[in-house]
């Protein structure tokens, strides 16, 4: 196997370096907040972008490296799948009729911010969102 430049890198750079990695390819996945519907895709974006390890992601490019030197950008976009599904299920989760929380991740959850339909809507857009990205890989 060859080596690979961020093996001279700290964990935490190399780990901060991929999350920027996954951020970047989310914003491009995801529709725009001027899209309609807008109030919908706002909420994607609030709660997708609103932070996070992205562990999960990383841990599917590792994944991928283990049998190839460079993901490939379908690789890429497999992991944000992934980001997106756990944030369907955190939105679902944070909604009144289950946990009922207020903040995620230092903010207001997304039914507090956009309303209890919107986050449900944004949610389920999102797990709708992985399939789509999913099925039109090459």
């Amino acid at each position: 196997m060859k080596s690979h430049p961020e093996n001279s890198m700290s964990l935490e750079s190399y780990l901060d370096e991929q999350r920027k990695r996954i951020e970047a390819r989310l914003r491009q996945l995801v529709p725009e907040e001027t899209e309609m519907p807008s109030a919908i895709h706002r909420a994607m974006r609030y709660s997708l972008l609103a932070g996070g390890k992205r562990i999960r992601s990383i841990f599917c490019l590792e994944a991928a490296r283990l049998i190839s030197d460079e993901p490939s950008e379908d690789m890429e976009a497999i992991s944000c799948s992934l980001e997106m599904v756990h944030t369907y299920s955190l939105i679902h989760d944070d909604l009144p009729a289950l946990d009922n929380d207020d903040y995620r991740r230092g903010k207001p959850t997304c039914h507090k911010v956009f309303g209890e339909a919107n986050a449900i809507l944004a949610g389920d857009a999102l797990l709708t969102l992985s399939f789509y990205v999913l099925a039109t890989l090459p």
